[in-house]
């Protein structure tokens, strides 16, 4: 029965994708000899805020999020960060495969309001592998699935995952409103002439302000 372990090689930003991607590098090694013949693999991939410290403006914006200052209760509650499939062609041995991973920047999303909140640094990361493993040998082929325990852990650089979003939004954030919410906000804007939607929160913030 064919036995692979997987490595997190490094996470990079895809330019030429249609929407924000990341790309996961991943190292896959067989371990007892067998050929490969192809792997159906299914990752889910998980941000786990109890492995790293907070500092400064991020105690408050991850506190906030996750009901303790320090994260530190977060360690049973990881975050679904995203989910990917790929199709890993023959090899024995070890090879390496790309899995892109698409991502969302809607700031509704727990995953995205954690990323949003950190000033720098690394994510960590938590990869779940599932999937079929068809191997080859002499009397055919056979199948198996991937371990149920299959993981690798890496420290993304948080850096990684703003140049994936500033390359299709740059120099922006989304907020999503409720119907009503943005109506209002449209009447207002109209109302005083405003330009742009920037320049209608922003008109209202002054006006909020002490």
């Amino acid at each position: 029965m064919a036995e692979l372990t997987f490595r997190c090689l490094r996470v990079t930003p895809d330019p030429n994708a249609a929407s924000p991607t990341l790309v996961v590098r991943l190292g896959l090694t067989e371990t007892t000899g067998a050929d490969v013949h192809a792997v159906v693999l299914r990752c889910q991939i998980q941000l786990e805020p109890h492995r790293r410290e907070y500092a400064g403006h991020e105690v408050e914006a991850v506190g906030c999020m996750l009901g303790d200052r320090s994260g530190r209760d977060a360690e049973s509650e990881p975050l679904r960060f995203g989910f990917a499939t790929q199709t890993v062609s023959s090899f024995t041995g070890t090879t390496e495969v790309d899995l892109p991973v698409p991502c969302s920047y809607d700031l509704e999303v727990a995953a995205n309001q954690y990323m949003y909140a950190l000033d720098g640094g690394v994510a960590p990361l938590l990869l779940l592998f599932s999937g079929t493993v068809f191997t080859t040998s002499a009397t055919g082929l056979s199948v198996h699935p991937v371990a149920r325990d299959s993981s690798a852990r890496f420290s993304m650089p948080v850096s990684v995952w703003r140049a994936a979003m500033d390359l299709h939004f740059p120099g922006k954030a989304w907020l999503r409103l409720r119907r009503e919410t943005f109506d209002a906000l449209h009447r207002y804007r109209a109302r005083r002439g405003l330009l742009t939607w920037d320049d209608a929160v922003e008109r209202l913030l002054k006006e909020a302000a002490p």
